[in-house]
Order: structure tokens, then C-alpha cells, then sequence
């Protein structure tokens, strides 16, 4: 197989309907961040696109430093579970046009909270935005979430395949992240309590982060004991990072337990190190288009640092929403459908469920 259209037709029809995919990228210190996130493929379907907010483009930077990144798409129960391997391409030397496609792919009534478009244009600080393009290069697939337990199915790109480069890197270096950081302890309770799903990322034997659904997990005094499918193909240890839908991150270690790895063979130890930053709108998803004046002061400045290293003005946001495109629709109607997408995306803090 060379192209995704070579897929089964409910595997390829979950990809370009989907709304959600956990999204893991590499940091410098070779961790894998799930960052849970919207995601539109191209209308080829050669890429699967997804963004980022400039003012806060630490995924991108990740993506620019190391290209290799992992997707998981879930649906229903009934429908199949997908992990790809891809690699991902940093688009951000036209902060206009990404604009005005992630609003074509994504539009606003979702996250407006009742206002109307007029206000909600205003937030120029969430509709600025660098984009990602991910080729996929390997892809896993199980025909229903009941299937986990078994081996995947295996789809791979073609040898001669070109995968696309990131645009230039901007000039200097991004600025550290302006959210709050708390005790993981704090966090992981809430967790616990928050009734969200988890997903835990490792790296697999090639360096791609790869995200997989944790089917049940228990606090304990140094992080989490958490039970995984026991058809994932790659080792769950090493390096790694647990999301609750993006709403709270830890990392540390999986398997980390004295070198015992994997517990009982279903069984993932995960050591925490520390939680990452909460950007206030995960904790108050207004704030995704209505920030605070604190949230909104310390994303302006940053929205403005970060358009100004890229050598270019702060994008115009039309006065009328670009019209949607064809698989915005196809993604619009599986939402008015009810279909159960879990995620979130990283700034927004608003969960599809």
C-alpha cells in the first residue's frame, strides 16, 4: 500500500471525518508530549494537518526540532482505533492564511460560548495560528476498541516516499511558557476525579511518540498504575508522558519501577516527575475566546513576540467566517451526529465527549 485511500473503507472514513487526535511530539529532552488537539487533513488526504496557537508554539518547536510524531484517532466503541506514525512539517511563514484556514476547518460555534461572530473575531490572539502538516508513515489500526487486546492491522507508506520540511525557523528563541505550573500531586487528583479519559505516549524502537488509550489507571505515591491493551505493538516504558484530554499532563517514567517494566503484562508502572504548565482556559474554557485581562495581556505579548520573530504583521480576521471546506463539513455532520470524539485541543480546554 502507498496511499491512504488504500485503507479499509471504515478505517479511511474515521481519518477524514475524525475531530480530535491525541498528538505527540518529541521534546529536546527526548519526552513525548500528547498535546490532544483538533486535526482537518488535507483535502487530498496526502497530510493530516492539525495547529497550534502562535502565541504559544512549543509544539511546533518540537515538530521543527525532531519531525517524527505519533496520532492516535479514536471513534465509538464499535468503530476502529488508529495510531500513526507520521512526519510532521511546520507551516508558519504565512500567519494570514493559516488564519483563515483553521477558521475554514475548524469555524467558532463550537467554542463560541453563545457569543457572536462579531466578538468572537476580536480574539486574534487564538485565531493566530501555526499549522502542522503530518505525513503519515506507518499506520496501526484495530477494528473496534473491544479488538485492543489483540495484534493490529499494518499499513505502510512507500519506500520513495518524500516527506515535507518544516519553513524556516524563525529568528531567536521562543519565550518559556507564561502558565502555571503546580504540584503533580495536586494535579493527579484532580485527575482522578475529573472523569476524563488517559492516554500515555512512550517512544517506540524507531523514535516515534506514540499515544495510547490507558483503559484504567489508580493513583499512587509516585505517579500512576495504569492498565493498557495488550495489543500495542511497541513497548509502554521509557520515557513518557499521561494526559487526562489535555486538560493535565504529567511526565516521567513508564515502566520506571525499579527497571520492571511492564506489570503483570497489562500493567504500566508511570513514575511522575512533575505536571506541565495549565493554560487558564483549561481550567475555564471561556477563556478560549473571552480571556481574562490577565490571560489576555500575557497572550498579546507573547502573540506579538512570536509575530514579530517571524517577521510578519498580526493576522486580520475577517469580518465574515471563511466558508467551510469539504471536510469541515464531512467533520460537521459527525459532530451534529453526536458521534463520541474524545479530546480536547491544547488551548482551548474544550472537550469533545
Amino acid at each position: 500500500m502507498s496511499d491512504l485511500h488504500d485503507l479499509p473503507a471504515r478505517v479511511f472514513s474515521l481519518i477524514e471525518s475524525g475531530v480530535v487526535a491525541e498528538f505527540s511530539t518529541v521534546s529536546a529532552a527526548g519526552i513525548p508530549i500528547d498535546t490532544p488537539t483538533y486535526y482537518f487533513p488535507a483535502d487530498d488526504m496526502s497530510t493530516i494537518d492539525l495547529a497550534t496557537g502562535l502565541p504559544n508554539p512549543a509544539k511546533a518547536e518540537r515538530v521543527r526540532r525532531t519531525s517524527k510524531v505519533g496520532l492516535l484517532i479514536e471513534g465509538r466503541p464499535e468503530e476502529p482505533v488508529v495510531v500513526i506514525r507520521a512526519h510532521g512539517a511546520v507551516r508558519d511563514s504565512d500567519i494570514q492564511a493559516n488564519a483563515i484556514r483553521y477558521l475554514a476547518e475548524t469555524g467558532y460555534e463550537g467554542i463560541s460560548h453563545g457569543i457572536t461572530w462579531e466578538e468572537a473575531r476580536k480574539a486574534v490572539t487564538y485565531w493566530s495560528r501555526i499549522i502542522i502538516e503530518n505525513k503519515p508513515e506507518r499506520v496501526y489500526w484495530w477494528d473496534s476498541h473491544a479488538a485492543l487486546d489483540d495484534p493490529p492491522q499494518v499499513w505502510s507508506a512507500a519506500p520513495d516516499t518524500v516527506y515535507p520540511t518544516s519553513d524556516p525557523s524563525p529568528a531567536r528563541r521562543m519565550k518559556q511558557s507564561a502558565w502555571q505550573v503546580r504540584p503533580w500531586q495536586d494535579v493527579a487528583r484532580e485527575a482522578v476525579e475529573g472523569g476524563t479519559p488517559a492516554h500515555l505516549s512512550v517512544l517506540d524502537e524507531d523514535g516515534f511518540p506514540l499515544p495510547m488509550r490507558v483503559t484504567s489507571f489508580e493513583l499512587t505515591a509516585e505517579g500512576f498504575r495504569l492498565a493498557v491493551p495488550t495489543g500495542t505493538p511497541w513497548r509502554l516504558r521509557g520515557r513518557a508522558s499521561l494526559t487526562f484530554a489535555g486538560f493535565r499532563t504529567f511526565v516521567g517514567d513508564a515502566g520506571a519501577d525499579g527497571g520492571a517494566g511492564v506489570d503483570g503484562g497489562d500493567h504500566v508502572l508511570f513514575r511522575v516527575e512533575r505536571s506541565l504548565p495549565q493554560h487558564p482556559a483549561t481550567l475555564d474554557t471561556k477563556q478560549v475566546l473571552q480571556p481574562s485581562e490577565d490571560t489576555l495581556a500575557k497572550a498579546r505579548a507573547r502573540l506579538e513576540y512570536e509575530a514579530e520573530r517571524r517577521g510578519q504583521s498580526l493576522p486580520v480576521i475577517p469580518a465574515d467566517p471563511p466558508p467551510r471546506t469539504r471536510i469541515a463539513l464531512i467533520r460537521r455532520a459527525r459532530i451534529a451526529s453526536d458521534a463520541p470524539i474524545t479530546g480536547i485541543t491544547e488551548e482551548h480546554g474544550n472537550r469533545r465527549t
